[in-house]
């Protein structure tokens, strides 16, 4: 399968998607222009702003927020659990970064610091990711594991169900 054969698949089941929304298939009904293509122009565009500083702070930090946020309202007025601890978990995330951003003032240290950000904050965010997840597993769990001792985090409850059932 060819590159080309590869993208138009791309395309086609991005399109696929994007047909859910009747904002998007109204538009395209009106103005010709295929959904898709509006949607990567916009994407594109997007990128290109935050690429060249161009209110890169402002569009990083709504991506940061805009689509966690959405997410995080579903899955506070769904049944499960395992959205909640998603959410959670990206929003402790995403405030210990920023927060450590702002005293580093990374800005003025990285060169394309909003274009890595971006990436970071889409990968976080990104549910088929779990991105967040990573993060808080490998170094903010380390690293305050041992101020929540009795606290219920998956390690601690791990080991005392361990324990229990050993005791039985």
């Amino acid at each position: 399968m060819s590159i080309q054969d590869r993208a138009q698949h791309q395309i086609s089941q991005l399109d696929k998607e994007l047909s859910k929304y009747s904002i998007l298939n109204d538009f395209e009904k009106q103005t010709s222009v295929p959904k898709v293509y509006v949607v990567l122009g916009l994407g594109a565009l997007y990128f290109f702003l935050i690429f060249f500083n161009i209110a890169g702070e402002f569009l990083v930090n709504t991506a940061g927020f805009a689509l966690p946020a959405y997410y995080s309202l579903d899955a506070l007025f769904s049944t499960g659990k395992a959205d909640d601890t998603q959410w959670l978990t990206y929003w402790v995330v995403y405030a210990f970064l920023t927060v450590f951003e702002s005293a580093v003032n990374a800005v003025y240290w990285f060169p394309f610091y909003y274009t890595f950000k971006f990436v970071a904050i889409l990968w976080m965010s990104l549910p088929q990711t779990a991105g967040a997840q990573i993060v808080f597993r490998s170094a903010l769990q380390p690293l305050f594991a041992r101020f929540f001792t009795g606290g219920s985090t998956s390690a601690n409850l791990r080991t005392q169900a361990e324990s229990a059932a050993k005791t039985q």
